[in-house]
């Protein structure tokens, strides 16, 4: 017994130790001039992460926390005097005395089993956010006055709004699909999904080249991506063929997008739905494997803006809309049956593919609920007439340059994924 708890401690103070020497890799590599004395390095973090390691350990001996207190403000103090001392030189840093605190307590959180897991993961994220201090600055200094009211109105959403609505169903069949806590959690996450999509791009620059627009604009919008390219290609008819790779892109994501979200809502119903979803991925990335060996080699740097997809009335809107859905699907389901649901998938489909995607995750959820064989097949219905409305929207609008290339894609897309849906 007395073997293993010395092994536990040794281990302990391993990680400590580790993760003092994690962040003060970080801190001498990310140093301008390698030559010049840091406030702590490599080996001034590892001996913090010991020392807070030991602070727990003597704390827990005497059982009293002010040991424990007494040497994180001992550390604190002597920093401070260090900080005092560079600002006087015209060197204000604060970055790396944060993060001796933040490593000292780190190790006092490797002391305790059950929250060495805890300080493995704040050093982790201590390092990344350390680590990304470039593109960090870079997108801090892209953002707009209407990103950061977008960041708190989802904020206010999330954190306000959200833990007063009542979690229970209001009214009997058809009408028990109304939970005011499950629907505005909806409007969340799709809202979330939308803004995270919105922030990649803003993080990598839509000016990084049309298939990357096309990659991270469909985590925000698939179908903005296509009127977007659709309409520049009146302007630049002779790179039809990058955004014809850039819009088949955009729809693949989205597909993918769909998957993700009913795998977090719904696992269950994945089994049913993997295959057509992603043979339809598949059959979008060899289209546009095809498309890029035959694009012309040089860079094409058109910058395609992309607004942030973030608005409290949208997101009411879509809430709106995603509870008129639901209702029209269990209508659907308990009046018309399986016939009803696929109607009323294909119509919704044709707006707006979360909806409908989330409506059939939660109706094959619940328990004597949709069939998930039904589920699925009706939400690659969903996601193919949104589809069919985008391809409408190149065929109708687009250069015939971009329709030629757009069009075997498209046809294939939807033959797989269609047909897949029902004969598997």
């Amino acid at each position: 017994m007395i073997i293993g708890e010395s092994t536990s401690l040794f281990f302990r103070f391993g990680a400590a130790l580790a993760i003092g020497v994690l962040v003060g890799l970080q801190r001498e590599y990310a140093s301008d001039a390698p030559t010049k004395e840091l406030p702590a390095g490599v080996r001034t973090f590892g001996l913090l992460g010991l020392v807070g390691c030991a602070a727990a350990l003597l704390s827990d001996l005497l059982k009293s926390a002010w040991p424990f207190v007494g040497i994180v403000a001992t550390t604190g103090i002597f920093f401070a005097i260090s900080y005092y001392m560079d600002a006087t030189k015209g060197k204000p840093g604060l970055t790396t005395r944060v993060s001796v605190i933040l490593t000292l307590l780190a190790g006092g959180l490797a002391y305790w089993p059950q929250t060495l897991t805890l300080a493995v993961a704040v050093a982790v994220a201590m390092t990344v956010l350390l680590s990304i201090k470039v593109p960090l600055h870079r997108f801090v200094r892209h953002l707009t006055h209407e990103d950061v009211f977008a960041v708190l109105k989802l904020a206010v959403i999330t954190a306000i709004v959200l833990p007063i609505l009542p979690n229970r169903v209001f009214g009997p069949p058809p009408f028990d699909i109304f939970n005011p806590f499950k629907l505005w959690l909806f409007v969340v996450f799709i809202s979330g999904i939308s803004f995270v999509g919105y922030i990649l791009i803003k993080v990598a620059g839509p000016n990084k080249g049309i298939g990357l627009t096309g990659l991270l604009g469909g985590l925000a919008s698939s179908t903005a991506v296509t009127l977007s390219l659709t309409t520049r290609s009146h302007e630049h008819p002779n790179l039809a063929r990058p955004f014809a790779l850039a819009i088949i892109l955009a729809w693949t994501v989205m597909y993918l997008r769909v998957l993700a979200a009913v795998a977090i809502l719904n696992v269950a119903l994945i089994e049913h739905l993997r295959i057509p979803i992603l043979a339809s991925v598949a059959t979008g990335l060899a289209y546009c494997g095809y498309l890029f060996a035959r694009q012309r080699t040089e860079k094409h740097r058109h910058e395609i803006p992309f607004d942030n997809p973030f608005e409290l009335g949208l997101a009411i809107k879509f809430g709106l809309l995603f509870a008129i859905v639901l209702l029209f699907s269990r209508v659907a389901q308990v009046y018309f049956g399986d016939i009803g649901v696929y109607l009323s998938s294909f119509l919704s489909g044709m707006a707006d593919v979360d909806a409908i995607s989330f409506s059939m995750a939660k109706l094959s959820r619940a328990a004597g609920g949709l069939d998930l064989s039904i589920a699925a097949r009706a939400i690659v219905i969903a996601a193919t007439a949104n589809t069919v409305v985008k391809g409408g929207i190149v065929l109708i609008s687009g250069v015939p340059q971009l329709k030629r290339a757009v069009l075997p894609g498209f046809i294939l897309m939807l033959a797989v994924g269609a047909g897949l849906a029902f004969v598997m």
